[in-house]
């Protein structure tokens, strides 16, 4: 997890010393991958909820890393995909909650993917980590559901009351 945010709060520092004035893409992989510094005052995706768009993300920040830090602590011992999937939400959440504190303008993002004008959302590392740990969540939530066998299933594996009397 520190390692995430060492390295997001690092690549943010120096995309800002480097790459300012905002807003200006610089090719590294041709047309394909560029830096381009923006913030995003919003959330992923450019989601904008108006003046109070800070405030209300970071509160919404803050509650999700107290229902990430619920589900670690409910966590079976060696579940090590399922720890891996909290630590890169909870990490990637972290490094862009530090943003919202730290910059008024908002988050700082910079790598610039796409072809021509048909480009995916600018992002950064914590929005990599925050996007590969959720689906990795997804998965293994979706796979934790899938093992309990349902109610229905369960009684005739171990049969009914009926059946046992007889």
């Amino acid at each position: 997890m520190v390692v995430v945010i060492l390295a997001d709060l690092l690549t943010k520092a120096v995309a800002v010393a480097t790459l300012s004035p905002s807003g200006i893409p610089r090719p590294v992989v041709g047309e394909w991958l560029r830096w381009t510094l923006v913030y995003n005052p919003g959330a992923a995706f450019g989601l904008y909820l108006g003046q109070y768009s800070r405030w209300i993300f970071l509160t919404l920040s803050v509650s999700a890393l107290i229902i990430l830090w619920r589900m670690y602590r409910e966590t079976v011992s060696g579940d090590y995909i399922r720890t891996t999937a909290i630590a890169l939400v909870s990490s990637g959440a972290f490094g862009n909650l530090i943003d919202r504190v730290r910059h008024e303008y908002g988050v700082v993002d910079f790598i610039d993917v796409g072809i021509g004008a048909s480009r995916w959302p600018t992002f950064n590392i914590a929005d990599m980590a925050v996007s590969t740990g959720a689906f990795m969540l997804a998965w293994v939530l979706w796979n934790e559901g899938a093992e309990e066998p349902a109610p229905a299933e369960a009684q005739s594996a171990t049969g009914t009351s009926a059946d046992r009397s007889k």
